[in-house]
């Protein structure tokens, strides 16, 4: 069976052919489309849409905590942070209160842009790549 929409195959295999690092990135940058979604929705009184997309944002923090690697001590307070971001999107979902959506969308960025220099650094590493030669 063919997919006719070029645009949707492309997206289906961007994922399936990503590694758990670029998998994880994605999930930044997913949880971020749906925050800013949901605070638009709350400018709009788009009800429906702001509880749809705050949950799908949930959903991806949810996913987040529990693909953590809990043996390793950083996990436990990245879960912590995660748990935390989880209970204010639920309060801003119940407030209808941008201004949690902000300070959410600040604290994923920060993750988001953190994990991306990881990764970055690791194929530095990998690929033997030195930051000084030029």
């Amino acid at each position: 069976m063919a997919i006719n929409n070029p645009y949707k195959a492309y997206q289906n295999n961007s994922v399936t052919t990503a590694s758990p690092s670029e998998l994880t990135l994605m999930l930044y940058n997913g949880c971020l489309k749906f925050i800013h979604i949901a605070k638009k929705a709350i400018e709009d009184q788009n009800i429906e849409l702001k509880n749809t997309n705050i949950q799908k944002a949930q959903a991806i923090i949810q996913e987040l905590m529990v693909t953590l690697n809990m043996d390793i001590e950083l996990s436990q307070n990245m879960v912590a942070l995660y748990d935390y971001m989880n209970r204010r999107l639920m309060e801003a979902n119940i407030h209808n209160d941008a201004a949690i959506l902000d300070e959410i969308d600040g604290l994923i960025v920060e993750f988001r842009d953190t994990w991306k220099q990881m990764i970055q650094l690791n194929r530095q590493q990998k690929h033997g790549i030195q930051g000084d030669q030029a």
